[in-house]
């Protein structure tokens, strides 16, 4: 049980080391040979220029204004400048949608944590049990805790009073951010400017025809059902093992640019590798000539694999994207059902180009429901074989624990700092490395359950982060931390005494989740505007295959806004806001503070640094608001649980109208504004098209979406992929409504081999 001198150390660490961190960005980002790596956006802009282009030697790599230096700190004041109408044009809606939970956090907190430590902070400290509690482990903390309140005291009745109050404040400020993020999206999407996934759907699970081709299948059925709005369609191809050749032979070209670099630099002695796995072993060759002869390797079977996959129709998947004249067809057709069997020509709103993930396009449709499964199975075994290294960081909580299992660390804990940074330091750090491969891990099984989107396996990979989360941090610690600090209790007690024991031990968990949040939400915050893995990455780069501009261009890497990582974390922090804001409100500061710390660096990360991947219009957001309702319910049913073992069953029924009114508020904001995250209005549709219309006669709308959704393979002029063109001035030809042979069509398909000068 971490003491008030415990908390103390912690919060000193993790202060020195969040302002370590700051102070080392604060220089870092003032020198010119990191300026892109701390300003990378702005050079994928083309607003900003090198500072080591016409400079002194010395100057080109670091800074010799000392005038800088006593400004070290207005970065912070900079990253609130930019008001949020030219933040979304600069960055997108996703990223200011983001941002604004943790404002959200803010807005939720702030007065939760005044109210709190106006009412309940003096109600607990003067309840005075724990002074009369020996058989318990405790610390001044947990004096500020419900835990300090005796039984069956009317003390209780602030707590149930200031459950409904936070409830209340919570509904509300939830219900605000929902709507202004719904009319953020609606004024986005009408405001945006013309993108290919406006006007295309993808079209899954395309039935077999033994007359024609996936692609003169796909053309036939949408001239006959959508006659007045289909354009044209892009079919889907296998080409994941082309995609692998064009990765190796790019990693074989920047080894040969490396080994030519070495070369250049010591002529006088040739590089050399080993033609085993990574060159660890093997036959030693000359590298250049090697990876040379791999280079021209790798070309002969790409050109074989792409003549392969554009001759071979075992390479074309029962899938396409296809494009319609006008966004108001596009949704017509993307949010109906195309035919009587509910199974086949499956359609879904084209992701935009850059979010299609091409490697699961050729996971065949009838694999997805097992493959769902699977990964279903395998996420449970992960949530429970996790618990080992959870029971193990909250054994360091406990010295007994340690001290048993490890006696000949007793001088070392006896020692006054050490046993203050094993408890107030060491266990929130040791969950933290403990959760480092998580992401990685549901990223992995997302992937394999066949999500066709970054967008969807981000937001996918967040549901299961966060119920990780949930299960094993949240939940995990409390009960393997109860248990290991009264298993002597548990062991002699009688059954009814245990709820006892586990309802005053619940609420002094705080103290680890307090150490948790400072190494994580404090420390790990300030590590990320430090960006230690791509500075490390980028200077490495620069020295060893960096020679011309362009390939500084490519060696800056920007990163992207990891909403599969992040948002869970942010609601978990949610989750202890909710449940501890009752229970012990001391816990309310250390969040908050991770709110505005994170919020100030998040936003200038979004600023200069980080690059779009997609662009989903906030389309995130009810599983931000569902999530935080989840971390408001299961905070009104520990403390029912809680209140009930501390002998007050007369507050039940009063308690139990807390989760039905938070139920009953998710599917009113669900009706109220979730369609306008999963559907676009036609009413919208019809005005865009109507505008672009009038203000853009001559446009080429089939020229403009061609190339749209060519694997990115493909693209450069590498392959001509069947389209279907036709003139835009003859009007769309009459076909037979009844599915008949292509022999016997009265349309001939223009993508059929019959028909070569179509092709293009």
């Amino acid at each position: 049980m971490a003491t008030l001198q415990d908390i103390g150390l912690s919060a000193a660490v993790n202060l020195l080391s969040a302002l370590a961190f700051l102070l080392a960005f604060a220089i870092l980002r003032l020198q010119p040979m990191n300026d892109r790596i701390y300003f990378p956006k702005w050079y994928l802009k083309g607003i900003r220029a090198s500072p080591t282009h016409s400079r002194g030697f010395v100057t080109k790599f670091v800074n010799l204004d000392w005038r800088m230096y006593i400004r070290f700190l207005k970065w912070m004041p900079e990253a609130l400048r930019m008001p949020e109408p030219e933040l979304v044009e600069h960055a997108g809606l996703d990223s200011v949608a983001y941002i604004r939970i943790y404002l959200l956090g803010l807005k939720i907190f702030v007065p939760i944590a005044v109210l709190a430590f106006l009412v309940l902070v003096p109600v607990n400290y003067s309840g005075k049990m724990l002074d009369h509690v020996l058989d318990l482990t405790f610390s001044d903390i947990d004096k500020l805790s419900i835990s300090n309140v005796p039984p069956g005291s009317n003390k209780f009745w602030a707590h149930i009073v200031m459950a409904y109050v936070f409830t209340f404040w919570t509904f509300y400020m939830l219900y605000k951010e929902y709507r202004i993020i719904m009319t953020k999206r609606l004024r986005f999407l009408a405001s945006v400017d013309r993108r290919p996934d406006q006007f295309s759907v993808l079209v899954r699970n395309v039935p077999p025809d033994p007359d024609e081709s996936v692609s003169e299948f796909v053309e036939h059925f949408f001239y006959v059902n959508h006659p007045d709005h289909y354009l044209l369609h892009q079919v889907v191809y296998n080409a994941n093992k082309l995609a692998k050749l064009v990765d190796e032979k790019m990693s074989s070209k920047n080894w040969l640019t490396y080994y030519e670099n070495k070369y250049d630099r010591r002529p006088s002695k040739k590089p050399t590798t080993k033609t085993g796995f990574c060159g660890l072993w093997g036959t030693r060759v000359d590298a250049i000539d090697y990876y040379k002869e791999k280079i021209e390797k790798l070309s002969e079977q790409e050109a074989a694999e792409r003549e392969k996959v554009q001759s071979d129709q075992k390479a074309v998947l029962p899938a396409a994207f296809v494009s319609f004249r006008s966004r108001w067809g596009a949704a017509v057709c993307a949010q109906t059902q195309q035919s009587s069997d509910p199974t086949i020509w499956l359609t879904e709103w084209a992701p935009e180009p850059s979010d299609v993930y091409w490697d699961n396009l050729a996971i065949p449709y009838f694999e997805l429901s097992i493959r769902r499964l699977l990964m279903t199975v395998a996420f449970f075994f992960l949530v429970f074989f996790y618990m080992v290294p959870i029971a193990f960081v909250q054994s360091l909580a406990n010295i007994d624990g340690i001290q048993k299992a490890l006696p000949f660390l007793r001088p070392l804990i006896a020692m006054k700092f050490a046993k203050a940074f094993i408890q107030g330091v060491l266990p929130g750090l040791v969950l933290k490395i403990f959760l480092l491969l998580i992401p990685l891990a549901v990223m992995a099984m997302s992937k394999i359950e066949g999500y066709t989107s970054y967008s969807s396996l981000e937001r996918r990979s967040a549901s299961k982060y966060y119920l990780f989360v949930l299960v094993n941090v949240f939940l995990g610690s409390i009960i393997t931390g109860t248990a290991f600090q009264h298993l002597q209790q548990f062991a002699h007690q009688s059954a009814n005494d245990i709820p006892r024991t586990i309802g005053v031990s619940i609420p002094m968990k705080a103290t680890f989740f307090i150490t948790y949040v400072m190494v994580d939400g404090w420390t790990g915050v300030a590590m990320e505007v430090v960006r230690l893995v791509p500075f490390v990455i980028y200077h490495a780069k620069n020295s060893l295959l960096v020679k011309t501009d362009q390939d500084r261009e490519q060696a800056m890497d920007p990163g992207f806004l990891d909403f599969a990582t992040y948002e869970p974390r942010i609601q978990l922090y949610f989750l202890l806001g909710l449940v501890y804001c009752v229970i012990t409100p001391i816990l309310l500061p250390f969040i908050i503070i991770f709110f505005a710390f994170a919020y100030l660096v998040f936003r200038h990360q979004i600023i200069n640094v980080y690059d779009r991947k997609y662009e989903s219009a906030a389309a995130f957001w009810p599983d931000v608001h569902r999530r935080i309702l989840i971390g408001l319910f299961i905070s009104h049913i520990l403390l029912l649980g809680l209140l009930n073992a501390k002998n007050l069953k007369s507050s039940t029924p009063l308690l139990i109208a807390l989760p039905v009114l938070t139920i009953f508020f998710y599917y009113f904001c669900k009706g109220r504004f979730e369609s306008a995250f999963v559907r676009f209005p036609l009413e919208d549709a019809m005005r865009k098209d109507t505008l672009e219309r009038a203000t853009e006669p001559t446009l080429n709308l089939r020229a403009y979406l061609r190339d749209a959704y060519v694997h990115p393979v493909f693209k450069g002029g590498e392959m001509n992929p069947l389209y279907n063109i036709v003139d835009e001035e003859e009007d769309a030809p009459l076909v037979a409504t009844k599915r008949v042979s292509q022999r016997n069509s009265r349309v001939t398909s223009l993508a059929s081999p019959d028909t070569p000068d179509n092709i293009v």
